[in-house]
């Protein structure tokens, strides 16, 4: 089994994520999404952009859940965010933390061997959906998302969900 840092960058789509139990890509050409396999584990971060104000919010982890399926073509393509995902898996996400809470990853990069020997510019590693992590590195998170301490998902879902509506099929308007 892997360890994923699941990055999320769009409130809408972290809406669509935890409400619809499903993660999408918009292809399969990077290789961590190809290999993302049933059991792997994501841990779910929100960018300091997620939610429109970077300079009132911190890039977090807010959750650690499970991929539950492979990466297929899905039959209908997504539209969430303003973008189309024609790829996509389920996950399972049973518990997270509380609305501006999580664990900040920029005061752990140092420690993490997923942004070794980047220095200042480790957030240029997120600029991808998955970012791979060594088993040190997730059981730091872990260890960090433990002390928050998560919730039941229903009981944080409303604020993390407030901006998602009805997913929209490629070719809706």
């Amino acid at each position: 089994m892997a360890d994923y840092l699941l990055v999320i960058g769009d409130r809408e789509a972290l809406g669509w994520l935890l409400t619809e139990q499903r993660m999408a890509f918009p292809d399969l050409r990077r290789s961590e999404v190809r290999a993302l396999s049933p059991g792997d584990t994501l841990f779910l971060y929100t960018t300091r952009g997620c939610f429109k104000n970077p300079t009132r919010d911190r890039g977090r982890v807010i959750a650690a859940g499970t991929a539950t399926s492979a990466v297929t073509p899905l039959e209908e393509p997504v539209r969430v965010g303003g973008r189309t995902f024609p790829v996509g898996c389920d996950v399972t996400f049973s518990t997270a933390a509380p609305w501006g809470h999580g664990v900040e990853l920029g005061t752990l990069v140092d420690g993490l061997d997923a942004f070794a020997g980047t220095g200042q510019a480790w957030s240029i590693r997120l600029r991808r959906p998955l970012v791979a992590l060594s088993g040190g590195d997730a059981t730091l998170l872990r260890r960090r998302l433990d002390a928050v301490p998560p919730q039941p998902l229903a009981d944080v879902l409303a604020p993390y969900a407030r901006w998602w509506n009805t997913p929209r099929r490629e070719g809706d308007r």
